[in-house]
């Protein structure tokens, strides 16, 4: 069972705030345990409490702390600076890559949508495109094409595969011509 999506939001009550704190350092020292463990690396932690601001608590030891720290101070500054990530770069990189998932999914629905008007304009015989504006009938016809030319590729691809080789010569490729249909054209001369 999952557990309950938490708000991040400043706690008010001081005694839920002082009783959140001290089970999420537990589990960040816990954490970082874990992990020099499990992966060989050196970690520490410096973790300031409310209850006691002039004494921080360190993980694992005071002397073992100054150590990674001072091995991370004698590494050089673009080397550094090559993995970190500062706050604003996170979050724009965060937004850029929201901007790209909402662009995708309005690219999906507008297709849902000419799909839908395609359908309804095949199932009431095209009396419902005269209301719409000019965008949806142009993106309606470019939908329209595209979706004429996958049929086109279909039926070349099955006759393709359909015919024998005693009944092509060897220069020879299997063409067939699909006409434009009777609904292309009808919309073809609505946009003009």
């Amino acid at each position: 069972m999952t557990r309950a999506k938490i708000e991040l939001a400043y706690i008010t009550d001081p005694a839920k705030r002082k009783a959140t704190f001290k089970k999420r350092k537990n589990g960040l020292m816990k954490k970082i345990s874990e992990i020099t463990v499990l992966c060989g690396i050196d970690a520490c932690a410096v973790v300031y409490s409310p209850d006691l601001p002039n004494k921080p608590e360190v993980w694992p030891s005071e002397s073992e702390a100054r150590s990674v720290i001072s091995k991370f101070n004698g590494v050089p500054e673009a080397e550094k600076r090559k993995k970190m990530f500062c706050q604003e770069s996170f979050l724009r990189q965060r937004i850029d890559k929201g901007k790209e998932q909402l662009k995708k999914l309005k690219n999906e629905n507008r297709k849902r949508e000419i799909n839908l008007l395609m359908c309804e304009y095949l199932t009431h015989g095209g009396n419902n495109l005269d209301s719409n504006n000019m965008s949806y009938l142009k993106d309606f016809s470019f939908f329209t094409d595209q979706n004429l030319d996958e049929i086109r590729n279909k039926i070349t691809m099955l006759q393709t595969q359909e015919e024998t080789p005693e009944t092509m010569d060897q220069g020879e490729q299997a063409q067939v011509h699909v006409p434009k249909t009777n609904f292309s054209r009808k919309i073809i001369k609505k946009l003009n």
